[in-house]
């Protein structure tokens, strides 16, 4: 690869390969480093030889950016096997999705959400901040304290006293790995409202990894991150959308269409996706989609759960060492959460990085709820080590060794 004139960046490039040789990256969560190669190249062709707007113009190279939009969201329906209801709404961010969908929203003082106890703050602060705005009614789904699962039994009672408007569910906890029953709950929230709840899936941490089927649950909206899960790059995120659940505009600006009307069009999506397209992450989440199909979605969950539980096995053992896992393994997937007895959370994450060049995430996570639950508060939050499709054994093992000299 040709280097880059030292003046032209802020790091050191012999550094940065050096780092990179040593370290153990256990990070994914955050968001899947290596990528696939054939993602690299699809972003670094588009930049050098159609990095266009896409949507502008009717010039040769601008129809074929926006005919690559759209094959972009074609696979993104096979993914969840659409049923010709759906459809996808472009996002920099699924951050920007959440806050898109719940500024969307009509909330009102009668209004009723529930929020799952594992939720990030992607929503949480999002709803937090509409919350000071109209006041709608806020509940947190029930636990059972014995496991720290989601108590379906309490919530159907629940969903029957308090009918819900809204329901907003991560599918994978970002802090303890735990796989979420969304499709129980879906079902409960559906049925206690006559189909009148709005059901949102945070799928961040799960979507092309964990099976989401359209044709048995068709959630009113499902968030995706292209640079977890996915394994493409940052920049290209959105979120899935039944076209009956109807959102009003909340970011405004050019959509290269019906120009001197300054209301945003009402047809979706171009009434959610103002501003110019990122088209080299857009082609670098097609490739990335197109890497998926090659290895197979089944493959890659079972690669990811067979390191959690190689992990698990080998951190349980040790003394002075808390997990923070479903005790159910086969709700369990990616993440493992951790403490080691005398040391707060960031003290671990320290030790590991400079000693051992072991990268992995301390502190609450963006999850602030979870943390009341788990008990973890007091030592600074948790040591996360999450695993990816590119993750080694010989990566587990390093760490497991780490922390056993560590405690």
């Amino acid at each position: 690869m040709e280097r880059v004139k030292e003046t032209d960046l802020w790091f050191n490039q012999e550094e940065i390969e050096q780092i990179k040789k040593q370290q153990v990256y256990l990070d994914c969560a955050a968001t899947t480093f290596p990528k696939p190669e054939s993602v690299y190249k699809a972003i670094d062709f588009v930049n050098r030889q159609m990095c266009v707007n896409a949507g502008r113009g009717s010039y040769q190279l601008a129809r074929l950016a926006t005919e690559g939009m759209d094959a972009l969201r074609e696979e993104l329906l096979e993914v969840v096997h659409a049923t010709g209801q759906e459809q996808i709404i472009f996002t920099p961010s699924a951050t920007l999705a959440c806050n898109m969908i719940i500024g969307g929203i009509h909330l009102s003082e009668q209004k009723r959400v529930y929020v799952s106890p594992y939720i990030h703050n992607a929503v949480m602060r999002a709803l937090w901040m509409q919350q000071k705005k109209c006041g709608y009614i806020m509940e947190i789904l029930p636990i059972n304290v014995e496991n720290d699962t989601i108590d379906l039994e309490k919530t159907a009672y629940l969903f029957q006293e308090k009918r819900p408007d809204f329901v907003f569910l991560s599918h994978v906890c970002n802090v303890t790995g735990y796989k979420l029953p969304i499709e129980e709950i879906f079902t409960m929230a559906k049925e206690t409202t006559n189909g009148q709840a709005k059901v949102i899936i945070d799928a961040a941490q799960s979507f092309g990894m964990l099976e989401i089927d359209y044709r048995k649950y068709a959630y009113d909206a499902v968030i995706f991150a292209g640079h977890k899960t996915l394994h493409g790059p940052f920049g290209i995120a959105g979120f899935v959308k039944e076209k009956s659940f109807l959102l009003d505009p909340i970011v405004a600006g050019g959509t290269g269409s019906d120009s001197l009307n300054l209301s945003m069009p009402k047809e979706s999506p171009l009434a959610f996706e103002p501003g110019s397209p990122n088209l080299p992450a857009i082609a670098g989440l097609y490739a990335a989609l197109q890497y998926r199909k090659r290895i197979g979605a089944k493959k890659l969950y079972e690669k990811e759960k067979y390191l959690t539980e190689l992990l698990v096995e080998g951190l349980e053992p040790i003394e002075g060492v808390t997990l923070y896992m479903p005790q159910d393994r086969e709700q369990h997937i990616g993440i493992v959460s951790f403490q080691v007895e005398g040391y707060r959370a960031d003290e671990v994450g320290m030790i590991l990085d400079e000693d051992y060049q072991i990268s992995v995430r301390t502190g609450y996570h963006c999850a602030p709820l979870v943390h009341d639950k788990i008990g973890s508060k007091t030592m600074g939050g948790t040591v996360r080590a999450s695993l990816g499709w590119f993750s080694t054994e010989e990566d587990v093992r390093k760490l497991i060794k780490a922390v056993e000299e560590l405690s």
